[in-house]
């Protein structure tokens, strides 16, 4: 049976949105899935067919159609649960002992501390990246877009001091202090690396793409500052797996630029 195990995958794609890093951990498990395209509404919110199949319209979400006819269909959303499915439902062993680290040390299994390195790593990471970093990131990209929103002329000088003084005495900072954690992280991974979590790559890897790309792809910081990072990025991006996703989200008109919303 191929690695589908007889499902019929979907991909569904809001354009402006991270769903590259799906189409990415598809591609590392040589999932064949189609990608179902959908058009921001004028406001930028998610059209009424996206919210059809899932209520809050967020992207990604894959809808999974078992192999079983009289089974239901599976609909599922947000980057992390979604990785977490794939990988338990369709990764073979080796792809299970990469993608997601070892849990335990030999000898020490369910023991409290028995847990390696490299998985409380990625345990720690699989929760970070939405819940500090992209946070972050996501209002350095409001107070952007504020300052070419369609504005009056008496009003622009006011919003252009507000986000200029958010950026300078807080989000600037905020930057810094994640990139100096993540590059000192990168310094000390198990194994020396080259990967967050140790020699192989994981979906906290995959997860991380998207964020590191936009911060330095913008110049939010800059790259020299991070050496460590900077060839990461490119070390990520190198990767068979995230090329052919790029090829994919090419296919319906996103570049990597593009993944920055919800």
């Amino acid at each position: 049976m191929s690695a589908n195990r007889g499902a019929t995958i979907v991909l569904n794609w809001l354009e402006r949105s991270r769903a590259q890093r799906i189409a990415w951990l598809l591609e590392e498990l040589s999932l064949t899935y189609s990608i179902q395209p959908f058009k921001r509404n004028p406001n930028g919110t998610a059209p009424p067919e996206l919210k059809a199949i899932h209520p809050l319209g967020k992207s990604p979400s894959i809808s999974i159609q078992p192999s079983d006819p009289d089974s239901k269909p599976i609909v599922l959303a947000e980057t992390s649960p979604i990785m977490a499915y794939l990988v338990e439902h369709f990764a073979d062993a080796e792809k299970k002992n990469t993608l997601v680290p070892k849990q335990w040390v030999e000898g020490k299994e369910g023991q409290l501390g028995g847990e390696s390195e490299e998985w409380m790593r990625w345990r720690y990471f699989d929760s970070y990246v939405e819940g500090s970093l992209m946070s972050t990131l996501q209002v350095r990209l409001v107070f952007d877009a504020m300052k070419t929103a369609p504005l009056p002329f008496f009003i622009r000088p006011i919003t252009n001091m507000i986000t200029s003084k958010v950026n300078d005495e807080f989000l600037d900072g905020e930057f810094r202090t994640h990139f100096g954690f993540l590059e000192e992280q990168l310094a000390t991974a198990p194994g020396g690396g080259p990967y967050i979590c140790g020699k192989n790559l994981t979906t906290a890897d995959i997860q991380l793409s998207i964020p590191l790309a936009m911060v330095l792809g913008l110049g939010i910081v800059p790259r020299e500052e991070y050496p460590l990072l900077n060839g990461y990025l490119e070390r990520l991006q190198g990767e068979e797996g995230y090329r052919r996703a790029v090829v994919r989200g090419m296919e319906v008109g996103e570049g990597v630029e593009g993944f920055m919303l919800e």
